[in-house]
């Protein structure tokens, strides 16, 4: 039976003010999720889940306490309450934890307009083991292909937010996925690769045969894969890769890393950062987006932003807590789970592309290499020194070469960003839109 969520978090702070709660805020959160794993021709596992969960956050002066449960029955929401008010008495103090001013709520919004749940009836597990079979079959149908894992997904979350300064509201969103890794040579010469997709409406996905073809088209593209030569050279960060570059300017200006000194952009802000023909910009708004959402999890309106506009550092990325610490207003930017207090986030970022296809780039970089997926990461939060584990292909006369794997690219990201090449391929469905990225001069350690 379903949960009325909206009744759930008023019964929370109806509990909190009975235990002794000047303050508080609810959280409640029902989800449903399927998944289907096929390896090897058969199915591997199937699952399903089902549940709610509350979360409670007190504020007495400038202390506060989280607790949650997944157990709503009365007695359990009442006993969560006078826990919660017990923890925050003995909490230290922070004079910057507050709720939102009721002058600063999100008061209207029209969800019609976001799109961000699937009406269609939840699929039945034939349907997606039909599906992950039809990708397993597309990928194995490639000569050379050994192995495929191949997976489908589907999920729906409701959530609710209401505080005890006036602010009630909530939304829901679905999620349809599949994904395909293949497989190819064997021993110490196997390779593999993969491909996936996910979208908010089921109908937007594309087709089956589709996931399962290039995720064999990009495995058997590394047979063969060596390692590449030492030394200084351009890198081309491909789009499936290339967002981690913007993720790392994005925790950079998260206001946390600000407030605590432990940003490498802390001097930054109204200065030069990328190049001057791009920006980035969020977009908490477009609809049939899986990051969008019209308030954030302190119950304030969102809306769209420059994070950076021409290359210049506009601001933070700030929640209530992060902007007092500052002496800034919030950016609307808090997000929450039903177990922790709010941080600041980012939703649904674009940077500005390029004129230039990723042939283009390819061409212009010459020798070089072109890096299609990384592992691991050791970034200096400080200084912004950056060194990652990267596989990709050799580029030379801007024309691929051979498949590459176990290589390292070092280098600054205060200077990396600032030599920064867009490429036109963002993918418009996905919440984080950064095209292919080239950067020049970056130390590659290879063989």
């Amino acid at each position: 039976m379903p949960h009325d969520l909206s009744r759930l978090t008023e019964a929370l702070l109806d509990q909190a003010r009975k235990a002794g709660a000047p303050a508080a805020d609810a959280l409640a959160v029902s989800g449903r999720s399927q998944s289907i794993d096929i390896r090897m021709g058969k199915l591997e596992q199937a699952e399903r889940s089902e549940g709610v969960e509350v979360g409670l956050r007190v504020l007495i002066g400038g202390k506060q306490a989280c607790v949650s449960a997944s157990d709503t029955s009365p007695a359990t929401l009442a006993r969560l309450a006078e826990r919660a008010v017990a923890m925050a008495r003995e909490a230290p103090d922070d004079p910057t934890v507050g709720l939102a001013d009721p002058g600063q709520l999100a008061r209207n919004w029209d969800l019609a307009a976001f799109d961000l749940a699937d009406l269609t009836a939840e699929p039945a597990p034939q349907s997606l083991e039909s599906s992950a079979r039809a990708v397993e079959a597309a990928a194995l149908s490639s000569q050379g292909i050994t192995q495929v894992e191949a997976s489908a997904g589907w999920s729906r979350r409701d959530m609710h937010l209401a505080t005890s300064a006036g602010f009630s509201g909530g939304y829901a969103r679905t999620s349809t996925s599949l994904s395909a890794v293949g497989f190819t040579g064997s021993g110490t010469a196997m390779e593999r690769d993969w491909a996936g997709e996910s979208r908010v409406h089921a109908a937007d996905m594309p087709p089956a045969a589709e996931t399962g073809a290039l995720a064999a088209e990009r495995t058997l593209e590394r047979a063969g894969s060596v390692k590449p030569p030492t030394g200084a050279y351009p890198v081309l960060f491909d789009e499936r890769v290339a967002s981690s570059l913007i993720g790392h300017l994005l925790q950079a200006i998260n206001g946390a890393a600000v407030a605590r000194g432990a940003s490498w952009l802390l001097d930054a802000l109204g200065k030069q950062v990328l190049p001057a023909t791009m920006s980035v910009t969020e977009d908490p708004h477009r609809p049939r987006i899986g990051g969008s959402r019209p308030f954030d999890g302190e119950g304030l309106p969102t809306a769209r932003r420059l994070l950076v506009q021409d290359g210049m550092l506009m601001g933070w990325t700030l929640d209530l807590g992060t902007a007092r610490k500052l002496g800034l207003q919030s950016t609307a930017n808090a997000s929450r789970g039903t177990s922790a207090p709010p941080t600041p986030s980012t939703s649904n970022i674009d940077l500005t592309p390029g004129t230039a296809s990723r042939a283009d780039l390819l061409r212009d970089m010459g020798t070089g290499l072109l890096v299609t997926s990384m592992i691991g990461a050791s970034i200096n939060p400080t200084t912004g020194d950056y060194s990652r584990g990267a596989a990709g292909f050799w580029v030379e006369n801007g024309q691929l070469k051979y498949p590459v794997n176990e290589c390292t690219i070092a280098g600054n990201l205060r200077d990396m960003l600032l030599r920064m090449t867009a490429a036109n391929d963002a993918k418009p469905h996905l919440s984080t839109r950064v095209p292919s990225l080239l950067v020049e001069g970056l130390t590659l350690a290879g063989a």
